[in-house]
């Protein structure tokens, strides 16, 4: 089994990596869907093979060079500039960082903000050489795109006042975005979309991910233990869950005598726990459920909760996914991605290779 994350939308700026790695709650388990990952500005930052990184001493004689902290072929971030930036991450985030981790996580973000905007003046250079622009079509359909991914009960209020963003900067981020999608699709000649021989060597591949594992649906009834029950407790115990049973095996509704009887929380839907794979259930119930035919009211089983009566609704052998419909689908948007991350990191390291970027001190 493999996850799925929300449809691929290529984000560089770190303002947007923050928005949108908010709703990650709304990742869900995908039987079928390989994973879909945006792309990486560790690795658009990568060390590029001939860019100018030179860091400047304590003690440089040039005030105005003292007072930038980075500079990109004549496009300059004051350390002011910077250290803003800096405190506003740090302000989303200083609830989850103890404070004996604060000066590394300060550092941390301070060298990706340098890197954010070493890579994104680079960028923002490509697109002007090539006039890309960005419609207010298109950055509307990608705005509805963010929309669409925010948890339940989240508005995009909240999400940008969690972000000390307002709408105008949002919509400049999304522009840019939208520029980046267009330059990299440039950089593929428009050889985008997955080829079915690809899809195919991609599944040959990973049949593995592909695998539903052996499943049980079930329902049951129990009759609770307690720790301090004497043995005469428990024996009673047992002989109210074996009447039971011969309720059920009599004709008796589940659903109406767990709702009635049992001491499990599932009570309240008939006793219904619904799917479950091996490992889940402690081995006693495990080995009974996944023994049991459908429908039948299997014997009074014993765990340390107590006595249980199991009936299974629903059995599924493992099986691997076949090559089509959603499947297809699915990977063939992930090469895709595969793709763009390739040509993104690959664009970013030719750019900074020939750049001339000066860091100066911390």
């Amino acid at each position: 089994m493999i996850k799925k994350k929300g449809r691929r939308f290529l984000v560089a700026t770190a303002c947007l990596l923050v928005m949108l790695g908010g709703c990650g709650s709304r990742e869900e388990q995908a039987k079928e869907a390989p994973p879909v990952m945006a792309p990486s500005r560790d690795a658009a930052a990568a060390p590029e093979a001939k860019t100018t990184a030179e860091t400047a001493s304590a003690s440089a004689k040039n005030d105005d060079s003292g007072q930038v902290a980075v500079e990109v072929e004549g496009v300059k971030l004051t350390k002011g500039d910077l250290e803003r930036e800096l405190q506003k991450k740090l302000a989303t985030i200083k609830d989850q960082i103890p404070a004996e981790s604060l000066e590394q996580a300060r550092a941390e973000i301070r060298k990706g903000l340098v890197d954010e905007f070493v890579v994104r003046t680079l960028l923002n250079r490509e697109i002007g050489n090539r006039k890309i622009a960005a419609t207010e079509k298109e950055i509307a359909d990608a705005m509805e795109e963010i929309r669409s991914q925010l948890p339940p009960g989240v508005t995009m209020e909240a999400l940008l006042k969690k972000n000390m963003m307002d709408a105008a900067k949002m919509r400049e981020e999304i522009g840019f975005n939208v520029q980046i999608n267009k330059l990299i699709t440039q950089e593929l000649g428009g050889k985008v979309k997955a080829t079915d021989k690809e899809i195919a060597d991609f599944y040959g591949k990973n049949k593995d991910k592909f695998r539903k594992p052996e499943t049980v649906r079930a329902r049951h009834l129990l009759v609770a233990k307690a720790p301090e029950d004497t043995e005469k407790i428990k024996a009673d115990k047992k002989t109210k869950a074996e009447e039971l049973r011969k309720q059920l095996t009599g004709g008796a509704d589940f659903a109406d005598l767990a709702a009635k009887n049992s001491d499990c929380p599932s009570k309240q839907n008939g006793g219904d726990l619904d799917f479950f794979t091996r490992g889940q259930m402690v081995k006693p119930f495990e080995d009974a459920a996944f023994s049991q035919k459908n429908n039948e009211i299997g014997p009074v089983v014993e765990t340390d909760f107590g006595f249980h009566i199991i009936q299974v609704l629903e059995h599924h052998s493992e099986q691997v996914a076949k090559l089509e419909g959603d499947v297809k689908k699915r990977i063939g948007a992930f090469l895709e991605q595969q793709k763009q991350q390739a040509a993104f990191d690959g664009l970013v390291k030719k750019l900074k290779s020939g750049a001339n970027i000066v860091v100066y001190g911390k």
